[in-house]
């Protein structure tokens, strides 16, 4: 049984870009408030890897969203907050209930770790900041006493810690058993199975939804029409435009690098 569940889309650890959104969030505040214990458990595992720059803009950002006065888009953290997540990297944080039949007596805390440090703790603080008032004050005691002692997760929950990205699996809904701790959700994660973390990213970045195999003619015309919707001139919005396009110009020649080598391995 789901608990609580934090999902952060983001960009890869190796892109220039910084962009940090939030997803699918389910957080409960009221009796053991698992969801404010899953958020001061993003925050306390990934603190200690902010520079002491994002450090001190962590504190002027969490009090303005304390305030419920956090607006998106912006900038914080040198990461550009967002709502759009087309083509971010998923992070996924959850508590799923204890579940004796696998032998686990007490309720699995589950950490993404794949992923930077900064876009974790930003995303905490988003989610928190879109809970209703009395929910979000909740969650703010959680994430406050998680800064004031980084690295210090809960007690009482089966810790476990996943380095493997699973880009675009959506969820279960609220109140579903998604597999035992560490397996992960099934359904979208068979269907990637064995499919490179690159290879993934790239095909979901030009909206290919499932690992199939592409042809060149098939990167090309979809690049096409995505960097056509993508483009001001063709009613986009200016503000990250240039980053969406380069994010669509890195998929297509990640693709087609990969349609080039395979032909040639073909051919040889």
């Amino acid at each position: 049984m789901l608990l609580a569940e934090l999902n952060v889309r983001h960009t890869r650890r190796h892109m220039p870009t910084r962009r940090v959104a939030v997803e699918h969030l389910y957080l409960p505040t009221s009796g053991p408030a698992f969801g404010g214990l899953l958020l001061g458990a993003v925050v306390a595992e990934h603190l200690e890897a902010l520079d002491e720059e994002q450090f001190e803009a962590l504190e002027r950002l969490v009090a303005t969203a304390k305030r419920g006065a956090l607006s998106v888009p912006r900038i914080a953290l040198r990461y550009r907050l967002q709502t759009d997540t087309h083509g971010l990297e998923l992070s996924r944080h959850r508590i799923v209930a204890a579940d004796p039949l696998q032998g686990r007596n007490l309720p699995v805390l589950e950490l993404d770790c794949h992923g930077r440090a900064a876009p974790q703790v930003i995303g905490a603080v988003m989610a928190a900041a879109e809970l209703p008032p009395t929910g979000r004050q909740v969650a703010f005691r959680f994430v406050e006493a998680a800064i004031r002692a980084p690295g210090e997760l809960p007690r009482g929950f089966e810790l476990f810690r996943r380095r493997e990205a699973r880009p675009g699996a959506a969820p279960p809904p609220p109140g579903t058993m998604g597999g035992g701790a560490g397996s992960g959700y099934t359904g979208d994660r068979d269907s990637w199975r064995g499919v490179p973390a690159d290879r993934r990213w790239a095909l979901e970045v030009l909206g290919f939804t499932h690992a199939v195999d592409v042809e060149r003619a098939d990167v090309q015309k979809r690049f096409r029409r995505l960097v056509r919707l993508a483009h001001p001139d063709h009613g986009a919005e200016h503000d990250g435009a240039a980053e969406r396009m380069a994010e669509l110009s890195e998929a297509r020649e990640l693709l087609l690098g990969m349609i080039a080598s395979a032909d040639a391995s073909s051919a040889g």
